[in-house]
């Protein structure tokens, strides 16, 4: 049996399982859209697992934050523009883009 859920029970998943921390307000918006337009996509519900959501996922301010967090070599070279950071995240896996920051599904 499944259930349909909106993002204010979204939120309470997250503070239930003490995860709000996590994730900002807006990030968490995000990811909600992302998820929903993803079992659009699909044509199927997913179930809701915030403990795997925050080990999966992770919400940085910047696209080359996240990038330095994943490794990327390249950024110690000078110059290295935000959009290039974001450029090599969506070659190497989902990112979920929201004004105030970026979330990436882990590599």
């Amino acid at each position: 049996m499944k259930q349909t859920i909106n993002f204010s029970q979204f939120i309470d998943a997250f503070r239930d399982h003490n995860r709000l921390d996590n994730f900002t307000y807006d990030g968490l918006k995000a990811l909600f859209d992302y998820l929903e337009q993803l079992e659009d996509d699909c044509g199927t519900g997913f179930e809701l697992d915030v403990i795997a959501l925050c080990c999966e996922f992770s919400e940085y301010d910047t696209a080359l934050e996240a990038a330095e967090q994943q490794g990327y070599e390249e950024l110690e070279v000078a110059g290295l523009q935000e959009a290039q950071a974001l450029d090599y995240l969506q070659d190497h896996t989902s990112v979920i883009t929201f004004d105030g920051g970026v979330i990436i599904q882990d590599f």
